[in-house]
Order: C-alpha cells, then sequence, then structure tokens
C-alpha cells in the first residue's frame, strides 16, 4: 500500500504541474516577464498550490504519525542563514533562466525534450557536487 501510495502521489503531482502548464518553460518565462509577454496564470497554480498545502498540512499533522512511518520527519533547521540564502538565490536564478522547476522538470521528462533532459542531468549534477562540497548539518 505505501508504494502505490507514493505511486499515487506522483502522477498527481505530474497530471498537476502538467495541466497547469508548469512542465512548459515559456508558460514560467512568460510569467516572470513583467514588460514583455506576461502571463499572469501561473499566480492561480501557485494560489491553489498555497492553499492544498496549507489545509493539507493542518489535516496531515492533525495526526498522531503518518499512515506508513512511526513519526513525521519534519526539517529540524530553522535558521535562515547564508547557506538558505545562498540556495535560495541559486534556484531562483535557475528558474529564471530556464523556465524550469525541480519537480516540474522532472515531470516532463516523460514528453522527451531534450532541454528537460539537459536541465534534470544539470541538477543532478549540482545536487551531487553540493553533497560532496558542503558538509551535512
Amino acid at each position: 500500500m505505501r508504494a502505490f501510495s507514493i505511486l499515487l502521489s506522483g502522477v498527481l503531482f505530474g497530471l498537476g504541474v502538467t495541466i497547469s502548464g508548469m512542465v512548459n518553460p515559456m508558460k514560467v518565462l512568460n510569467f516572470m516577464d513583467l514588460t514583455g509577454m506576461f502571463d499572469p496564470t501561473l499566480v492561480f497554480v501557485m494560489g491553489a498550490g498555497l492553499l492544498v498545502t496549507l489545509l493539507g498540512y493542518r489535516l496531515v499533522l492533525s495526526r498522531q504519525k503518518p499512515l506508513f512511518d512511526d513519526r513525521f520527519h519534519t526539517p529540524s533547521l530553522t535558521a535562515i542563514d547564508a547557506r538558505l540564502i545562498f540556495g535560495s538565490a541559486l534556484f531562483g536564478i535557475g528558474w529564471g533562466l530556464s523556465g524550469f522547476c525541480p519537480g516540474p522538470a522532472v515531470a516532463s521528462l516523460v514528453f522527451g525534450n531534450i532541454s528537460s533532459v539537459i536541465f534534470v542531468a544539470a541538477m543532478a549534477v549540482g545536487m551531487v557536487f553540493t553533497r560532496l562540497a558542503l558538509p551535512r548539518n
């Protein structure tokens, strides 16, 4: 049942980002182009995502424990430090230059677009490099 719920979550996520247009880098780049071909529709996607997350976390965290584990694994680091700020800025720069957010980029691999493959490969290399170069907290 655990594997099925993981598969179902992934399929739902993939469908959501595909239907919303988040797998299309031009849709994202047009959202960020305030002086040109601005496309405000992703505001609704982000708003819906925030609403679902808010309600989902309230519902899930009201339980004693998750369905398939003995405890919740919430982040232990809460400080806003240079590492978080640098990582956030790097994420934003990558998103702004490529139009890909990591999750939708992985979901877009099913379409066989070479730019998706290049982005995900570069992202994977960056993740491995970061894990090797930076100490874990």
